[in-house]
């Protein structure tokens, strides 16, 4: 019954059935979390995990039948490891290996070269949140005086049971596609503890409708537009025939179309995790409750912030995304738009000729040309990201020159120079000591 009314309604939209069928999971956590409030909030431990375990599954079925084994499978051999194995190093790293080549094997044997929604998609949420895990695992055995604030609010005193590692992990809010959150968060808020009002349901009701309202209207820009803006554009040879200020200016504005497809979903889903309590965050600074607790999880932060931690970040992220090439280039220049955009800020500030020019009347025309350079090649690393394979990826950077990389590179190389020019010596010394 379910099938022809899938069908049904993906035709008259005109998406994709496994398109719709996401969409409308995410959507359900709404109600999830309404039900969760209205007649769990107060139930024991127990029954809250068998409610989350239970709404996640069927969703994870809904989308992708019997393939949810999975997930399944996933779960059930990291509760193993950290019961047989323990609070040690060996299970972080059989962990990290376990999720890891189970997920890369998965893409390895269902890949495409479209974008395709299928178990792999909800897996690389989940391999991240049970990588997570076992870190949360071993932190809770160590020394507290050895871990920073953010692994004692994470670590775990206790070892979780079976169920609540099965709640945790198929928590209708953050199962299909995120957001991250840690196990010490999930039972926060099965204890009640994730709430503006002790001892009742947080009054979240009107940040969610907010997240909720602006990722529908994410949505609703992204299926008006994306038609005109579509991949497959690229790969015409109108699109080779136009001029080269006509290829460029097209890559920013799909670009931007191409970015509310993912914004939708993540904010939708955050709107979720915000009505059941999850993305409760405490007072702010001015006293007021915050509820961005889900809106930038850093699940990788073990790796630190030094160059080659970053480097290592990003390769993992591009592993962690799937085996096609151009993953593997889209976060290579991000690495190098985001060291050349820090060596620029650091450069404006050091020198005082620029600093000068800066504050100036001429401001508002640098600023102009500022966003236009950012919106442009903001979408340039994007190309690789959606297009996968290099054959694709290769054939637009040729008709556009490769003029990002041109950019990037030249500015890479070139900043340390304009530094000794442009930044006095004693600056420059008291930035070495420093």
């Amino acid at each position: 019954m379910a099938a022809p009314l899938m069908v049904k309604l993906s035709e008259s939209l005109g998406s994709p059935e496994p398109a719709v069928r996401l969409i409308l999971s995410v959507l359900v956590g709404y109600p999830c979390a309404l039900l969760y409030r209205r007649f769990f909030f107060h139930q024991p431990p127990t029954v809250i995990h068998l409610y989350h375990a239970i709404s996640g599954l069927s969703l994870a079925a809904f989308n992708f039948g019997t393939q949810l084994y999975h997930s399944a499978l996933c779960v059930l051999v990291q509760f193993l490891m950290m019961r047989l194995m323990g609070r040690t190093i060996t299970t972080v790293l059989a962990s990290f290996m376990f999720q890891m080549v189970y997920l890369l094997s998965g893409y390895y044997y269902t890949a495409t070269e479209e974008y395709d929604i299928k178990w792999t998609m909800p897996q690389c949420v989940l391999a991240l949140k049970l990588i997570g895990l076992s870190f949360d695992y071993y932190d809770g055995g160590q020394e507290p005086s050895k871990l920073n604030e953010e692994q004692k609010r994470s670590a775990l005193a206790n070892v979780p049971s079976l169920l609540e590692v099965i709640g945790f992990s198929y928590f209708y809010g953050g199962f299909l596609v995120g957001p991250q959150f840690t196990l010490r968060s999930y039972q926060r808020l099965v204890k009640g503890e994730l709430t503006d009002c002790p001892g009742q349901p947080p009054n979240s009701v009107i940040p969610a409708m907010k997240r909720f309202s602006l990722g529908l209207l994410c949505l609703v820009i992204y299926a008006i537009f994306s038609p005109h803006y579509p991949d497959s554009y690229y790969l015409t040879d109108e699109y080779d025939a136009q001029p080269f200020w006509y290829r460029c200016v097209f890559i920013l504005l799909w670009a931007k179309v191409i970015l509310y497809k993912y914004v939708s979903c993540w904010v939708i889903a955050e709107g979720v995790c915000i009505l059941s309590g999850l993305g409760y965050n405490g007072l702010g600074q001015n006293g007021e409750h915050q509820w961005d607790a889900c809106a930038n999880m850093k699940r990788l932060k073990f790796l630190g912030n030094k160059l080659l931690s970053q480097v290592t970040a990003l390769a993992f992220l591009a592993i962690w995304h799937g085996t096609h090439s151009g993953y593997l280039l889209c976060f290579s220049m991000e690495f190098i738009i985001v060291n050349v955009e820090r060596q620029a800020q650091a450069l404006v500030r050091d020198s005082p000729l620029l600093t000068r020019l800066a504050n100036s009347p001429l401001y508002p025309l640098i600023y102009l040309v500022q966003q236009f350079i950012h919106w442009l090649f903001m979408g340039y690393p994007l190309v690789p990201f959606c297009l996968f394979t290099y054959d694709k990826w290769l054939r637009v950077y040729s008709s556009i020159y490769f003029c990002g990389h041109i950019f990037f590179f030249t500015l890479y190389l070139g900043i340390p120079y304009l530094r000794k020019v442009l930044v006095p010596r004693k600056e420059r010394s008291e930035k070495k000591e420093d």
